[in-house]
């Protein structure tokens, strides 16, 4: 309704205490609370998203339409959509987005270029703390 697009249903978790070695790849939704050694990807047909939260940590290349970090990645990141960078992210390595939300707090170590779109600027969101 209103030109907002619906937000992938998260389908798969890999838990707190999980560890996986090897490349990932997924469609819809995933919420990682565990740790991933290899790239993660989302599939590219249709929209997806993926949550990184802020115990989790990923060893690789991250690649998804909106993605949400409140963990920490170690490599490069892309977004084709959203990319929600929560106030405990991290991220050492270059990021690639279409939108950009970042919160106080977060870092990246790497490049920050927005992706190239079809006749439309990208946008760089700042968020702000609210008072109180």
């Amino acid at each position: 309704m209103f030109g907002k697009k619906k937000a992938p249903t998260i389908r798969s978790l890999i838990g707190e205490g999980t560890v996986i070695h090897g490349e990932l790849r997924f469609s819809d939704g995933l919420r990682i609370d565990g740790e991933v050694h290899g790239d993660v990807v989302a599939s590219e047909d249709g929209t997806s998203m993926l949550v990184i939260s802020e115990k989790a940590r990923v060893c690789g290349k991250v690649n998804a339409g909106h993605v949400i970090i409140n963990g920490t990645v170690v490599g490069p990141v892309e977004s084709h959509e959203l990319l929600e960078l929560q106030p405990k992210a991290r991220i050492s390595g270059d990021v690639r987005y279409e939108t950009l939300e970042m919160h106080q707090g977060a870092t990246i170590d790497g490049e920050l270029r927005s992706l190239k779109s079809e006749g439309r600027p990208s946008v760089l969101k700042l968020a702000h703390a609210n008072g109180g």
